[in-house]
């Protein structure tokens, strides 16, 4: 074995992989040792009362765990979606958290409390469960990243394969920063919805590569969307938070570049499916 080979087995022996940890673990990963203080835990028995109306059985925390700490030493929130649970789904419950955590680390901020934000999102979007009242919850989640990073940057980490689609998807983007991992994907509409409402030839949703060629953490970061791409690796991902967070509030939030986006967009040529690189000459300017 040659001493390249010995060290990237080394390497993947002594790695954590983050995309396995539940969204607990997850959250504790992050915030420095000993740091981590879970609000609203299982123990409060706070569960989503349009569930069991539907024969649906509830999870304790509702699928979201929210944990306050340090990062770097300085004092942080985490809201961690649990992917796992409803397909990582957004209702009023979950949604209430997250906006909540958000607004009190505005709080915080305007006290004098130099509070940041870490998301993990996992997440297929809208609860249909709860319709509307997950709706709502989004917007307040949105409201309240734009409301925080005003003060703070608001980190969103997208890891593992159940990716972060729907409104959440808005949400990623609206962050001060968007990590994401080989695994990840991130988009509007999922695949399955593009297939049911476009068609199977449009857009098969059993074809991974394909999938993931388009909407995959690596293409992301190629064209511009991501910030930041690692390794599905805790020490990687928590590195990167506290270098990001050292960088501090970006110029310009991704957000405010609206403009520039919808361009890019307008540039498309939407006859035929573009592929991987196609997309990423586009957003990286160089579409003929």
């Amino acid at each position: 074995m040659t001493d390249a080979s010995a060290n990237n087995v080394t390497r993947l022996l002594q790695s954590r992989s983050f995309v396995e940890l539940g969204a607990r673990e997850r959250a504790r990963a992050l915030l420095d040792d000993g740091s981590f203080r879970e609000l609203l835990d299982p123990f409060d028995r706070v569960t989503s009362p349009w569930l069991p109306k539907q024969g649906i059985v509830t999870q304790a925390d509702d699928g979201v765990v929210v944990a306050k700490g340090t990062i770097d030493g300085q004092p942080a929130v985490i809201a961690a979606i649990e992917g796992a649970f409803q397909g990582g789904s957004m209702g009023e419950v979950g949604g209430a958290k997250i906006a909540g955590s958000l607004e009190l680390a505005a709080e915080d901020n305007r006290n004098g409390i130099p509070t940041r934000a870490v998301l993990l999102l996992e997440t297929g979007g809208v609860r249909l469960q709860e319709a509307n009242l997950g709706l709502a919850a989004i917007a307040e989640i949105q409201a309240a990243i734009v409301e925080l990073r005003e003060h703070q940057p608001v980190i969103g980490v997208v890891a593992g394969s159940v990716g972060c689609f729907g409104g959440m998807g808005i949400a990623a983007g609206l962050c001060s920063y968007l990590v994401a991992t080989r695994e990840a994907r991130i988009g509007l509409n999922g695949p399955q919805v593009i297939e049911q409402e476009a068609g199977i030839e449009e857009y098969d949703s059993r074809d991974r590569p394909f999938i993931w060629s388009l909407t995959g953490g690596e293409q992301r970061h190629a064209s511009g969307l991501v910030d930041s791409y690692v390794a599905d690796d805790s020490d990687a991902i928590r590195a990167e938070l506290h270098k990001l967070f050292a960088q501090g509030k970006p110029a310009q939030p991704r957000s405010r570049r609206h403009a520039w986006f919808l361009q890019r967009l307008t540039d498309a040529d939407t006859r035929e499916q573009l592929d991987a690189a196609a997309v990423r000459a586009l957003y990286q300017g160089d579409a003929q």
